[in-house]
């Protein structure tokens, strides 16, 4: 289980990160090129793993848990690398004691030995490069949609509903947030609030750290993963939606049948009834017999997402 107990400070001061962080995301992609999960199967079967880059993956193990200060959040790749090369030589030592196994290499980066360090800043570049650099639209694209999605979430439900949707299985016990995980692991923001950051290559549990600014950090799977964002989408709702069911829900800002649905989006009516009952399920629509027709029609929470996008 893992447990954040927030105090109303806190609460007051948890925050949507402003945008993907690089560096974050390529240690989120590293562990998920290990992990073998479909969603990103044909993604890690085209993406590039430079010899240069290998060492990353002495550090990184599947679950992400490496070292803390080899992902700082940073708003571009060059500022997150300078902050990953003035780690202080204590903190770094006790972060790979901590994560890794020793190797000729790790026990180098422990000491601070100028070679080590020098491999560990070719690895991060030439990785960067290979893996998050290609991607970067659709990284950015999949945040936006997840932020999008939230926002819309924080103004119809407040802060406890937009919390509890950010994993399966969430839920508040008083003032403390849980996750149904693996492992026990309680943190506490201290009143500094927490950092909320969706990462498009990242499928796993929630994992905390700690942000530029002091507050809690908690990093959590976006809503759409990076290999599912269409690229030609244009806007984040078809990002997060895709640009059918984004069209079908724009469809229905008034009543409409699954003909009527069917036809203006040029999809067949079954077509037209399986997009509709996901956005019912998902509270963006409702259905309602009217004699013999069968109508839907966006809900408020569907007509603010709508709005927002």
């Amino acid at each position: 289980m893992l447990r954040i107990h927030f105090t109303a400070e806190d609460l007051l001061r948890t925050r949507l990160a402003a945008g993907p962080a690089p560096l974050i995301e390529l240690g989120m992609a590293v562990a998920t090129l290990q992990r073998g999960d479909p969603v990103f199967a044909r993604w890690a079967r085209r993406t590039r793993r430079p010899r240069a880059a290998l060492p990353l993956f002495e550090l990184i193990p599947p679950t992400a848990a490496g070292p803390l200060f080899v992902d700082p959040v940073s708003d571009g790749f060059d500022d997150g690398l300078d902050r990953v090369l003035s780690t202080p030589d204590a903190y770094a030592r006790a972060e790979i004691l901590r994560a890794c196994r020793p190797t000729p290499w790790t026990r180098g980066l422990a000491d601070h030995d100028s070679g080590a360090w020098r491999i560990l800043e070719e690895a991060l570049r030439s990785a960067y490069d290979a893996i998050i650099a290609p991607e970067w639209p659709r990284i950015r694209a999949s945040f936006d949609a997840d932020v999008a999605w939230r926002r819309t979430l924080l103004a119809g439900g407040g802060i406890r509903e937009t919390l509890t949707g950010l994993h399966p299985g969430a839920r508040w016990n008083g003032t403390t947030l849980e996750f149904d995980v693996a492992g026990e692991s309680e943190h506490t923001p201290g009143g500094r609030g927490v950092t909320l950051l969706p990462s498009s290559v990242w499928t796993g549990r929630p994992l905390v750290g700690t942000h530029s600014d002091g507050s809690m950090l908690l990093v959590y799977p976006s809503l759409t993963p990076m290999p599912l964002v269409d690229t030609d989408a244009g806007d984040a709702l078809a990002a997060l939606l895709g640009p059918t069911r984004a069209a079908v829900l724009a469809l229905l800002v008034d009543d409409r049948t699954n003909g009527e649905v069917a036809r203006r989006a040029g999809i067949s009516a079954a077509s037209a009834s399986a997009h509709a009952k996901t956005l019912r399920e998902a509270g963006l629509v409702v259905t309602r017999r009217a004699g013999k027709a069968v109508l839907h029609v966006a809900t408020p929470l569907g007509l603010r997402l709508l709005d927002g996008a």
